[in-house]
This record gives C-alpha cells, structure tokens and sequence, in this order.
C-alpha cells in the first residue's frame, strides 16, 4: 500500500520493539564501536568490520517494507536510530542512509519486476550504493544536470560525471539522475533515474577529501558510453526522474534532522560532563554563570531540535506532505548540532582543540549537515513556500 505521495506504508512498530532494537543498537556501539571511532576517523578508514555488523543488524534494510526482506521501521523509529548512532560516529549513517534513499525509489516507484530483483539484495546490504544526482556544476539546481542518456535498442547509454557521491567507492549499484531528452521543457520532464551497477564504462574518478564525516567514502563518478539495460529505468517510463528523485529528499532531510540531534546530543554530554571536572578559581567550571548560561542553550536546543524531527518524522508516518516539516527539521537541528559543537569546543578551552578528544571531530562533522540534502538557505525557501500556499489570503 503506497500513499498518494508515492511512499511505501511501512509496518507499525510497538514501543516495546521499538526499545529491543534501539538496545541492540546501543549495545553494539557500545560493544563494538565507541573505543574504534577515534583511530578510524583519524585514519580516514573505511570501517569494514562495521559495515558487516550493521548488515547483521539489517540497517541496510531499516526501510525496506518487510515483504522484501527489510525491517520495514517507520521514520520515527528510524530517525531514533540515526540519533543514537550520530552521537557516536555520525560517519556510519550515511553509509546507508544514502543506500536507503535509492532502496526508496525503487520501492515507491520502480516495476513490480526491480522491486524483486533489487529490494531484497538492497535490504541484505548484498548490494550496497545511493544516489547519484550531484554533478561538477549542479547541487541544488538538479533540473542543471548535463549526464545523458541515449535510448539505444534495449540499452541506454550513459555520458557524464557525478561528484560527492556517498558510498561512490565501496558501493556497486547507484539510482543516477540522466538527461533522457535534452530538450524537453520545462527540463524536469526530460529527466529520469537508472539504476546502475558498476561495469565498464562506469569507473571511479578519485576519492574526495573532506574537512569531517570520516571514514565515509564521498567519489566522482564518471560514465562513459556506460551500457544500461532498460529494464533498469526505475518505473519503466522516462521523464519521471526528476520526481522520483526529490521524493526521496524529506526522509533525507529527517536523517539529516536526526544527525543533527545526535551532534547537538553528543556536544551537550562532552561539555557537561568536563565542566564537572575542570576547575579555574577553586571551583567547577560548571558553576560559573557563563557556564551555565551556555549548557543551559545547548541543551534547549537539543530537545527542540529533538521535538521538530520527531513531528517531521510522524508527518511522513501518516503518509503526508511534510516538505515544510521536513525543512523545519532539518533547518533547525543542523544549526543546533553547528552552535553546541561550537560551544563545546569553548567550554573545553584548549582541549577542545586537540585531536585527543571528539570535540573536535563534532566541530568539523556538524557543518555538513547545514549543506547536505539542500542547503539552509533553501529549506528557508522552502518553508516558506509552503507555509504561503497552505495558508491562502
């Protein structure tokens, strides 16, 4: 069952299943992850190990309805998760968050025929990937994309460079947003999206080095006279890409949303936690007033930006229009995790400068999330957009 936007209707979860599975996520970064981070964020290393256990954990198919194979959790459920992880090591939520996005696609718009032959390898992380809609001279205008593809008997063949793509090395299949006719106006309705393994012609172009979010790889993606079967065009019917693509951008901006929590989360627990134990004029410095006054900040902003992706989150649940809600979200909590790392790094002084604490990994993680999945500066765009056509003079 879909709703009129598209989306899957994904099984409700119990409160108490809902705690199991966020006690076997704990218990894993717990366990296996929060003693690693540091080594492998400095190494800028992909964490193999890891990746293998979130596949036990079916964090590659937290989305994915269970008649595929996948967990079938619905956004709230799902957001809680990237929250808790996010705190930890935000690196590891785009690992399948963007795979999670492409799965999306091809469940809310693919045939019946890629639904089975995709979802389950999708949801097992036997196949693992994203989306790939980013080019050199496109990020939030992607009606600018100029990768085409050429219908050619039963193939399409593919010419063009994606960039910043997640997952871009060490994934194997990408939903890629093509040009199908160059001169269809408006452009959106000459767009569609294919679903691409990695083959010849489909190479690699170089690892891109970012400032945070370690450990993740970001790629160029370069296609040339790439063969792509057109039973891969999601949905079988070209001019649709444009749509399904950005039907995939309000749970990505929960995602990111949720990030943000975890950031916000994690700044708050390392700064309160040393303003106990670092003292200047004989006392805490959790008991000098400008102190306080900046713990008292960071941890409004934590449950406000906790409250709006829980109400974003429920939105998409009841299979609404949440763009506005979404945008709120992910406006809000991406500028809460950028403020409490910064306020973080000011309460620990000069430690929150070293690499010897994950202060510093919070302050270069947390400016992604106010770029990722469309800009703040768009998602005020958005929002109010939105909040005029909902509320006509």
């Amino acid at each position: 069952m879909t709703d009129p936007l598209g989306r899957a209707a994904n099984a409700h979860v119990s409160s108490q299943d809902e705690a199991q599975i966020l006690d076997a996520i704990d218990k894993w970064l717990d366990r296996d992850v929060k003693d690693r981070v540091m080594a492998l964020e400095h190494a800028d290393a992909y964490p193999r190990e890891m990746v293998e256990h979130m596949k036990e954990l079916g964090l590659f198919g937290a989305t994915i309805s269970r008649e595929y194979g996948g967990l079938g959790l619905p956004a709230g459920t799902y957001a809680k998760i990237v929250t808790r992880i996010s705190e930890v090591w935000m690196s590891l939520t785009g690992i399948f968050n963007s795979h999670l996005i492409m799965s999306a696609a091809v469940e809310r718009f693919g045939t019946d025929e890629q639904r089975e032959r995709f979802l389950p390898r999708f949801a097992s992380g036997e196949i693992r990937g994203g989306l790939a809609l980013t080019e050199p001279n496109c990020g939030t205008d992607l009606q600018a994309i100029r990768t085409t593809a050429v219908h050619q008997g039963d193939n399409f063949t593919v010419n063009g460079t994606k960039t910043w793509i997640s997952n871009g090395i060490e994934g194997t299949c990408f939903a890629v947003l093509v040009k199908t006719d160059t001169e269809a106006e408006p452009r959106h309705k000459g767009m569609s999206l294919l679903l691409a393994e990695k083959g010849h012609g489909f190479t690699v172009g170089r690892k891109l080095e970012k400032i945070g979010y370690k450990g993740i790889d970001a790629a160029e993606l370069i296609f040339e006279n790439f063969q792509v079967s057109e039973d891969n065009l999601i949905g079988g019917e070209e001019g649709r890409g444009f749509h399904q693509a950005v039907g995939g951008l309000e749970l990505g901006r929960i995602n990111v949303a949720a990030r943000g929590v975890g950031i916000a989360n994690a700044a708050l627990k390392e700064a309160t936690a040393y303003s106990q134990v670092r003292e200047t004029m004989g006392k805490p410095i959790c008991q000098h007033q400008a102190i306080q006054l900046k713990l008292a900040d960071m941890a409004t902003r934590c449950q406000a930006a906790k409250l709006l992706t829980e109400y974003a989150a429920t939105a998409y649940d009841r299979g609404e229009r949440c763009d506005m809600e979404a945008g709120m979200a992910k406006l809000y909590a991406s500028e809460a995790a950028l403020e409490n790392a910064q306020e973080c790094m000011r309460i620990h002084g000069g430690y929150g400068y070293s690499t010897e604490f994950p202060v510093e990994r919070l302050y270069r993680d947390a400016p992604l999330l106010c770029i990722g999945e469309g800009t703040n500066e768009m998602q005020r765009i958005i929002i109010a957009r939105q909040l005029i056509a909902r509320n006509p003079a």
